[in-house]
């Protein structure tokens, strides 16, 4: 078990192991109606649009954090504001203004030499890197998630089947549609120290694709999701501190594997349902002492 125990004895990677569950929960959460909604394309155009402001940030010496919360802010308001004033559908006004700023993020990185050796970190994050600090922010941003996620339920629930009903009952589809987008802004910013922009929505999607696979009730699979995004987190951890390998990008690809694995095995439940039901409906047809040879020539 000391393959186990040894990572687990530093400081550090308890840190990364906390920081890791609570950015599996917060993903969790919001990443199940990001799937529900078909809202990834958003999701990764989040991620990807906060270069921008995580480099100015980086050049100024202000928190990148900071940088990476304006640049989702930006977007987020961006795609709001072009999709009701303009004509564009809500795809097209999302992937304008992720090339934009995707386009000014890559120019002031490379306008900047000494910051260019940084950009693996705002890509790929540096979740052994977080702090006292960063986990009270986490705990905060999963607090605030939980409790928007819950009273915003019904309004979610009936967004996600007809806005004209929502409307119908009062629910405000609009301001629910408002909240959802600051939801995934929120998942994607409080995540980015984690597993950086390129890498979070990993986390954000397969958790609740492979939860998705065994379950249909929202809160069943976000609870499925958080355990599963766990467990990345855990999986990954160990893989890099024995393979030597990246932390961040480990995770990613540890919960990406999640949705192969769970596909697989439900796969193999239904393959097992079937075959044990198929004898069990067409044993009473045939006399149950006929050996096997005589069956097969009787039914033909």
């Amino acid at each position: 078990m000391t393959w186990l125990t040894d990572p687990l004895s530093a400081d550090f990677m308890l840190r990364a192991l906390l920081g890791g569950v609570l950015v599996a929960a917060i993903c969790a959460v919001v990443g199940s109606w990001v799937v529900v909604r078909g809202m990834a394309f958003l999701g990764e155009a989040m991620a990807h649009g906060m270069l921008p402001g995580v480099a100015l940030a980086s050049l100024l010496g202000l928190p990148v954090i900071a940088g990476a919360a304006v640049s989702a802010l930006v977007m987020s308001l961006g795609v709001g504001l072009i999709t009701r004033r303009g004509r564009l559908s809500s795809d097209t006004s999302i992937g304008l203004l992720f090339v934009g700023m995707l386009a000014l993020g890559v120019i002031i990185v490379s306008h900047s030499r000494s910051f260019a050796v940084d950009l693996t970190a705002i890509l790929f994050g540096d979740v052994l890197a977080i702090q006292a600090g960063d986990l009270a922010g986490l705990a905060i941003a999963l607090a605030v998630t939980v409790v928007l996620a819950a009273l915003f339920h019904r309004a979610f629930v009936a967004l996600a089947f007809d806005p004209r009903l929502a409307r119908t009952l009062g629910l405000r589809p609009r301001l629910a549609q408002l909240v959802l987008v600051g939801l995934v802004t929120l998942a994607v910013v409080a995540s980015y120290g984690a597993v950086g922009s390129l890498l979070v929505v990993g986390l954000l999607l397969a958790p609740a694709v492979a939860a998705g696979h065994w379950l249909r009730r929202i809160r069943a699979i976000m609870l499925l999701a958080t355990l599963l995004g766990a467990a990345a987190v855990v999986v990954g951890l160990l893989v890099s501190w024995h393979a030597g390998t990246a932390a961040g990008a480990t995770i990613a690809a540890a919960s990406v594997g999640l949705v192969a694995v769970s596909a697989a095995g439900r796969r193999l439940v239904s393959l097992v349902r079937a075959h044990s039901a198929f004898p069990t409906a067409a044993r009473p047809a045939i006399a149950p002492s006929m050996p096997d040879q005589k069956v097969a020539s009787a039914s033909q």
